[in-house]
């Protein structure tokens, strides 16, 4: 029997706590849940800060952070795909924490010391002060580019925090990046063959 922690998160509609609780990060939350019932295929821009913070990541290496966190970590909050970005929910004040994690880790925008190039894309946290466009909670078309991954399904939905997706994203990236245990060989090297040995 598997864990419902390993389980793959499935493609799913917003249950009726969880679009209250989504309504709930608006000024005017029956509004938005008005809105819904007429219009159940309706994306709904919605304020960050109080229910959630969001971090969007480009579509593949968000797909790679959401695997680690199903796959070696505590699962996830709620995921949506909105135009080619991952939208990852997370606990109000990661967009404010999560940058400054990453530069601690030197895995920032602002790249490592030493030159070389960070491998983890620029995560988008939006925070206090910011809106993002959410799915509709009932299915959207096919070809509208937008679609939750893991539906909100409670009026409180656990929602990591930026140690957790710091942990994913590094993770992510180191997945995505071949460690050879050689150093890179010397072009200008002279090369012999050992298996001539008597």
């Amino acid at each position: 029997m598997s864990s419902t922690r390993n389980a793959t998160p499935h493609v799913s509609d917003v249950t009726s706590d969880g679009a209250a609780w989504l309504a709930s990060a608006g000024a005017y939350p029956r509004s938005t849940l008005s809105l819904w019932e007429e219009r159940p295929d309706a994306p709904v821009v919605l304020p960050c800060g109080s229910a959630f913070d969001v971090v969007s990541a480009p579509a593949i290496f968000g797909r790679r952070m959401l695997d680690r966190l199903w796959d070696d970590g505590p699962g996830s909050g709620p995921v949506a795909e909105f135009r080619g970005r991952m939208l990852l929910f997370a606990a109000p004040g990661t967009a404010q924490r999560l940058p400054s994690l990453l530069d601690w880790e030197e895995w920032g925008a602002r790249g490592r010391e030493d030159g070389h190039r960070s491998e983890v894309p620029p995560l988008l946290c939006h925070g206090a002060g910011d809106t993002v466009t959410v799915p509709a909670p009932a299915g959207a078309p096919p070809r509208s580019g937008s679609r939750w991954l893991v539906a909100p399904d409670t009026r409180q939905p656990w929602l990591p925090g930026p140690e957790i997706l710091l942990w994913a994203a590094v993770r992510a990236a180191r997945a995505a990046v071949r460690i050879s245990i050689f150093p890179p060989a010397d072009q200008g090297a002279k090369v012999y063959d050992v298996s001539r040995r008597r």
